[in-house]
């Protein structure tokens, strides 16, 4: 059955953003997107350059008086426009996502529904932005804290979930009276696109958002920028580094959410079918490219086997193909770039001493011109090889046992990340003990991504980052603190 071919009509056409101008391209390098599912191209256009970041922070900057100054009913209004907007042209919304980066077509509504939720939740903020009095020793005075927004906030996000990350960070952004200059990665930017023109739409004032789409010489541009005062980058823990490098120039302020190699704990009193299900959901979502899954299954002896046989045969029986079908429960990774890679990874475990259970070879037939790789599962995977300790970003799982709680900890802990884990056990009394000794941001026990909701912190620990988006932790991400003393004595 031949792939269905995206409708490049339904594309948006705007690039790049800046107050009230809408530009098809901006002055950089001319650029083809590639839809992962055939490899073929949807459209091209120019990327946005440095000169384009300083119109856009111009525009955020001109906006930032009138938009901090904006009561909070009314920016909560507008937060609860753009989320109604957002699930009316859901329908739009849903073929971008898949087109821009080869997600299926089914979670296209989930996401939309997610982007919906956080400007609903934080819009709800909107209006609650308070500061604290504090008591005083010294002598009569009056002392109180405010929190304010920076102005500009530039806001980076990954490919592997643009609309998802986007929304994490501009949601809470506007909540607190900041302006944004939004980058859109170049090979995933239709959902962006889209998403500041439903901004618009909504009545939020020129100015406020702005879009610049481009690659990393855009990022750097605005990470440089002197008139941006913050920067909120998910991403790679390679390029957050050298953003670190660049901000400390201007002292500016860096949010980090990065990449992650979340282990999975399944004791033997676990529901097998229940773990072995969520496990291999760390392949399946986001194909794989979700810096939050679990792909490091840590699995007690005694239900080992039995374990690594079932997500095997569940891996079989899900189906692997067009992006845009409707049956498609996983489609293709972003490149041909990144198949390769991970091919080479999943050889370099086996070549120390992996065991392949299924997978590891590029699909063909009808499946042969896009980006396609089974679910691909290793067992015995010694935890100092390079495959159990760095981030694939691709469908595949390592598996390895223990033999106690203890030891399950220590192989959990024992990387240099910290984004996520999960806990498969029907023990309640072991489940809050072993997730009070977890090294990671977020813990999830007998779930697979569940908790990834907008009124909880999410942000990881060690090389996984630093910052937290969700809950009221991320309105604290967007503001600084000042603190005012009042002298109450005469003379």
């Amino acid at each position: 059955m031949a792939f269905l071919t995206p409708d490049r009509a339904v594309l948006p056409r705007h690039s790049l953003v800046v107050g009230d101008t809408r530009e098809t391209g901006g002055g950089g390098a001319r650029f083809e997107h590639v839809y992962p599912g055939t490899a073929q191209g949807t459209g091209a256009f120019h990327l946005a350059d440095a000169g384009d970041v300083d119109r856009a922070v111009a525009a955020a900057r001109a906006a930032a008086p009138a938009w901090r100054a904006l009561p909070g009913d009314k920016r909560r209004d507008l937060m609860f426009r753009l989320a109604a907007l957002i699930e009316e042209k859901a329908a739009e919304m849903t073929p971008l996502l898949s087109i821009e980066n080869g997600s299926i077509i089914l979670a296209g509504p989930h996401m939309s529904a997610d982007a919906a939720q956080k400007f609903r939740y934080f819009g709800g903020w909107a209006d609650k932005i308070e500061g604290r009095t504090v008591s005083t020793w010294g002598g009569p005075a009056h002392d109180y804290v405010m929190y304010e927004p920076y102005g500009v906030v530039g806001v980076i996000v990954p490919w592997n979930g643009p609309l998802f990350a986007a929304t994490m960070c501009l949601a809470p952004a506007l909540a607190t009276g900041n302006c944004v200059v939004l980058k859109a990665p170049e090979n995933a930017p239709y959902s962006l696109m889209k998403l500041v023109e439903i901004i618009a739409e909504a009545g939020f004032p020129p100015g406020v958002v702005n879009l610049v789409t481009g690659g990393p010489d855009v990022g750097a541009a605005m990470v440089a920028h002197p008139g941006i005062g913050k920067i909120e980058f998910i991403g790679s823990g390679a390029t957050a580094r050298k953003i670190l490098a660049s901000a400390a120039e201007t002292l500016k302020p860096v949010g980090l959410e990065l990449g992650g190699k979340s282990a999975v704990l399944v004791f033997a009193d676990a529901d097998l079918q229940a773990a072995a299900k969520r496990g291999l959901s760390g392949a399946v979502s986001a194909n794989g490219q979700g810096c939050v899954n679990g792909t490091r299954l840590l699995v007690e002896r005694a239900i080992y086997e039995p374990y690594v046989q079932m997500l095997a045969a569940m891996a079989g029986h899900v189906k692997v193909g067009d992006p845009l079908a409707m049956d498609t429960i996983m489609g293709p990774v972003i490149s041909e770039a990144a198949l390769a890679r991970i091919q080479g990874m999943v050889e370099g475990g086996l070549a120390d001493g992996a065991r392949l259970v299924c997978g590891g070879e590029r699909l063909g037939g009808e499946h042969a011109p896009g980006f396609f790789l089974p679910i691909t599962v290793l067992a015995d995977v010694a935890p100092q090889s390079a495959i159990a300790r760095n981030e694939v970003f691709g469908p595949v799982l390592v598996v390895t046992p223990f033999d106690s709680e203890e030891e399950a900890i220590a192989l959990a802990n024992d990387s240099d990340y910290g984004l996520g884990a999960y806990i498969h056990t029907t023990s309640l009394a072991r489940a809050h003990r072993v997730a009070g000794q977890m090294m990671a941001g977020q813990v999830q026990v007998n779930g697979s991504g569940e908790a990834m909701t907008p009124c909880v912190p999410f942000g990881g620990m060690k090389h996984s980052g630093h910052g937290r988006l969700g809950g009221i932790e991320a309105l604290r991400e967007f503001q600084q603190v000042r603190n005012v003393w009042v002298n109450l004595q005469e003379g």
